[in-house]
């Protein structure tokens, strides 16, 4: 009797805890679906209010093309100065149709929308009299329409209108913000209530498995063996994901270089041949037309600063030198640039190391990486830059005398630091951070020997 009354009494603690752990279940599954119901619907209306943004940029943009076009015909002839007017013109159409049933759904900016497309159908048919006129060779009267103000106040009410909408998707896009703020509060509060529930559920569970003995005995055996194997498991995961991420990363390094190869083949040819077209264009031009001579130059210039944006790139993406020159030389040439640029007092000094190519290019876009990270928040006056051989591998250093943080204050969302890590860790090596507010900051990073090869000559210097 006391055996079945005592059997009756823990069967009826396990089915409470059952149906507590089962309520608590279905609870925690409800508030989890309504919570990504309602976040992806914001998250939605979100996007579609960026898109909007986006599209009345663009519309701003495009009026500007037009206009462009239009001067550069009326003031040329030549007909090939209308074609950003002409792709302006059909990119505006397909955006006016595209805005228009998202401000039908938005009566309260449905006016701004309307008078923003009266006022850029006015400056288009404004722009279309002039080339018109252009056409016909009737230069007083377009000049005459020019004169006027009615371009500039079709101007003014578009960007009026423009701003006006602008302001009104923000509003709208931060109120999407706040409803998704909302429900992740919402599922954060039912989620902690509900590990309470769980908690307490658990707790009669136990109350209950103490007088198992034996049972507990067993089940704490194949607990452990479970988590042994989940351990196995996650270190094996763990690889996995390293490796996957090395992979990724030389994938990177290889689209880069692949990148910089067209532009220097494709983007590089384009240029040239510009440079080309102007300077026959310079050579057959009349004396007597300095000011279309003077555009010429100015477009030669522009030209000449697009082939240097184009090299810049291009060494940013995959340093030549790292490959023709090797790692003291590319590491002399990144670290001279960036003193010539940043007006910061740089001090070299490179031992004879050398390492494979992976390893240069770990070195190269770690001490590349934290020279851009001193560029942007240091505030330093005088940079140091060392790479030098130890007993057991290679050590590279940077240090500033910057403005210094607290290590410990670093965001989780800051990946700079994180990437140079991995990098670092990835070939074998290992990273050291030490800062202080107001002391400067000092980066380091060792590389195994595994990685070293035989020496090239040092470089020691100021940049």
């Amino acid at each position: 009797m006391i055996h079945a009354t005592s059997f009756l009494s823990r069967w009826r603690a396990v089915a409470l805890s059952f149906l507590l752990a089962l309520v608590t279940a279905t609870a925690l599954l409800l508030i989890s679906e309504t919570s990504y119901r309602r976040s992806v619907a914001a998250i939605n209306d979100a996007t579609q209010v960026f898109d909007v943004r986006l599209d009345v940029r663009r519309l701003l943009r495009l009026m500007v093309d037009a206009e462009t076009g239009q001067r550069g015909y009326l003031l040329t002839g030549r007909e090939e100065y209308l074609a950003p007017y002409n792709q302006a013109v059909r990119e505006i159409g397909e955006l006016l149709r595209r805005l228009g049933p998202h401000y039908v759904r938005h009566p309260q900016q449905a006016g701004d929308f309307e008078a923003m497309a009266r006022a850029i159908e006015r400056k288009l048919s404004e722009i279309d009299t002039t080339l018109k006129l252009r056409r016909e060779g009737k230069d007083s009267a377009w000049q005459g329409l020019i004169d006027t103000d009615i371009g500039k106040d079709a101007q003014d009410t578009i960007r009026r209108s423009a701003d006006k909408l602008e302001q009104a998707e923000l509003q709208r896009l931060n109120m999407h913000q706040d409803q998704i703020n909302q429900t992740l509060l919402i599922a954060r509060l039912g989620v902690a209530t509900m590990t309470v529930l769980s908690v307490l559920a658990f707790y009669f569970y136990l109350k209950q498995t103490r007088a198992l003995g034996e049972q507990r005995e067993r089940q704490r055996a194949l607990l452990q063996a479970e988590r042994d194997l989940l351990e196995t498991e996650v270190e094996r995961r763990t690889e996995d994901l390293t490796v996957l991420a090395r992979h990724l990363q030389h994938a990177q390094e290889s689209e880069r270089s692949h990148l910089a190869r067209e532009l220097h083949d494709e983007l590089g040819a384009l240029l040239t041949s510009a440079k080309l077209d102007v300077a026959r264009l310079q050579s057959r031009l009349p004396s007597a037309a300095p000011e279309v001579a003077e555009r010429l130059r100015h477009l030669n210039a522009a030209l000449n600063d697009g082939i240097a944006l184009k090299r810049r790139i291009i060494e940013d993406l995959r340093p030549s030198a790292l490959s023709h020159l090797g790692l003291t030389v590319s590491l002399d040439i990144l670290t001279r640039e960036f003193g010539q640029r940043s007006g910061l007092a740089v001090h070299t000094a490179f031992d004879p190391v050398q390492l494979d190519e992976s390893g240069e290019l770990t070195v190269y876009r770690f001490v590349q990486e934290a020279l851009t990270n001193i560029a942007k928040y240091a505030k330093a006056g005088r940079v140091d830059v060392g790479l030098h051989a130890t007993d057991d591998g290679v050590e590279v250093t940077v240090q500033d005398d910057g403005a210094g943080f607290d290590p410990a204050q670093v965001r989780r969302s800051a990946h700079g630091l994180s990437g140079m890590r991995f990098r670092v860790e990835a070939e074998g090596g290992r990273m050291q951070l030490k800062s202080q507010p107001g002391q400067g900051t000092r980066l380091t990073a060792w590389l195994p020997l595994a990685t070293a090869a035989d020496a090239e000559p040092a470089v020691d210097g100021t940049a």
